[in-house]
């Protein structure tokens, strides 16, 4: 067993009994710490004492050089003792059904001989930052404040941070707040927030979806209201807004509201009186406002629909949630956290190209559909790895996945012509120093449409 080179503080450990594919692939990677184990035991004592992030695996050691009940038996010890580890699985091309039964098995990925470097430094230089990304993401668990600044919320994007800064500051004064943003962001926890930070939190939470409820009704689920009011008013009914006395008053979809309405809302908001539909008598509560709209109030205005003087009562704070689009590496810490708390209690991972498509996706449903997509794989897919395509994100990543198989066949078609002129075109010579049989070596020829000087061998 080599000794580890001291390039990197990324370690690579790579399982190969072949001492020519070793030198090979050892020197495919100058940016890692490498290490060589040439049998399970060998590699399973690196494991234990170096802890590599990354490892690519021949399946075939010794005593089973010739099959693969050796490296499948470190692939189970790797996943169960070091689950962390991301294992590249090396087969050979004729052996991707056996690459897929490691995949199920817990290999994070595979690749297929003939050995290209820039082939496999992508591969593993994707292994090594998915790795570094999750290490961040459990550091960040552990320091809870960075990574749940508010409860119910994970964040560790600038905009988000400051914005949990300005609620903080916000939420113990008693001034209305409007909170803005797309649909599926959040702004109910958002509320909840600013109402359990608040000289309020001992009083009700007390909401009301403006958009949810028939506009002949809304304003009775308001303000309540008395006994033969209408028809079908059979008691009295006390409303949202007497409900919340003493506590805070969340009207959510406010851009909603019809205009009559807005007028009587105003009128609560500026001498804190009402009266109950029906009923001649005020009535006065003690509450704390909180608006929240998906709309762009200021056009709303403009095109008459909403009242300026509402809009400024409701907004003398206004906070505005960015889209998850715009969370940077929330969207993934998000998702990570979402996985794990799956339902089904089964420890799952994202694919590679899951990940990818993750951070390539716009989200236009935001966190509501993160958080439904997720759930929905976690129940769907038939392995311990979440991909892109269980995700329903393959269409819409299918870019990122095209450039990967470009690349790859691209240093495939590169690796063969060098060989073949390094080999005088002789297809026998080329074939050794790209590791495979000649068969495979012609259909490759023929598969990326090779123009060889001479196929006839020595």
């Amino acid at each position: 067993m080599a000794e580890p080179s001291t390039k990197s503080d990324r370690t690579l450990l790579i399982v190969e009994d072949d001492p020519g594919l070793q030198s090979q692939m050892r020197w495919c990677f100058d940016r890692a710490q490498v290490l060589v184990a040439d049998s399970r035991r060998d590699a399973e004592d690196v494991l234990a004492k170096h802890k590599p992030s990354v490892v690519t695996l021949d399946l075939g050691l010794p005593p089973d050089a010739g099959g693969t009940s050796e490296g499948f038996a470190l692939l189970a010890s790797i996943s169960e003792h070091s689950p962390r580890t991301k294992v590249i699985v090396i087969t050979g091309r004729e052996e991707r059904d056996t690459a897929l039964q490691a995949i199920a098995s817990g290999a994070y990925d595979f690749y297929q001989k003939p050995i290209d470097s820039q082939t496999l430094r992508f591969v593993v230089e994707r292994a090594f930052r998915l790795s570094e990304l999750e290490e961040q993401i459990r550091k960040l668990g552990e320091e809870s404040a960075g990574v749940t600044p508010l409860p119910g919320l994970l964040a560790t994007s600038q905009s988000m941070l400051t914005l949990c800064e300005q609620l903080k500051r916000v939420a113990p004064t008693e001034t209305s707040v409007l909170i803005t943003g797309e649909t599926g962001t959040g702004k109910e926890i958002l509320a909840r927030n600013i109402h359990d930070l608040s000289k309020r939190d001992g009083g009700a939470l007390v909401t009301i979806n403006c958009a949810a409820i028939p506009e002949n009704l809304l304003e009775s689920e308001l303000f309540g209201h008395e006994k033969g009011s209408f028809t079908g008013a059979h008691a009295r009914k006390i409303g949202k807004v007497e409900a919340a006395n003493g506590g805070t008053l969340f009207l959510d979809e406010i851009g909603d509201m019809p205009t009559p309405l807005q007028a009587k809302i105003l009128r609560f908001l500026q001498e804190r009186s009402f009266e109950r539909v029906g009923a001649t008598q005020s009535l006065s509560a003690d509450v704390r406002v909180i608006a929240a709209t998906h709309r762009n109030l200021a056009q709303m205005i403009e095109a008459g629909d909403f009242r300026e003087d509402l809009y400024f009562r409701l907004s003398e704070i206004c906070l505005e949630l960015p889209p998850l689009r715009d969370r940077g590496s929330d969207v993934f810490l998000i998702a990570q956290h979402l996985l794990s708390q799956n339902e089904t209690g089964r420890s799952l991972k994202f694919t590679e190209d899951a990940v990818e498509a993750i951070e390539a996706y716009p989200w236009p449903g935001n966190i509501r559909e993160l958080e439904n997509r997720v759930r929905r794989a976690a129940i769907l897919t038939d392995s311990n790895a979440v991909s892109a395509e269980v995700l329903q994100l393959a269409e819409s990543s299918g870019e990122t996945v095209k450039k990967l198989k470009v690349v790859r066949a691209e240093a495939e078609s590169l690796a063969i012509t060098r060989a073949l002129a390094a080999a005088g075109g002789n297809v026998s010579e080329a074939s050794r120093l790209l590791g495979v049989s000649r068969p495979t070596l012609y259909n490759l020829i023929e598969k990326y449409s090779i123009i060889t000087s001479s196929s006839e061998d020595d």
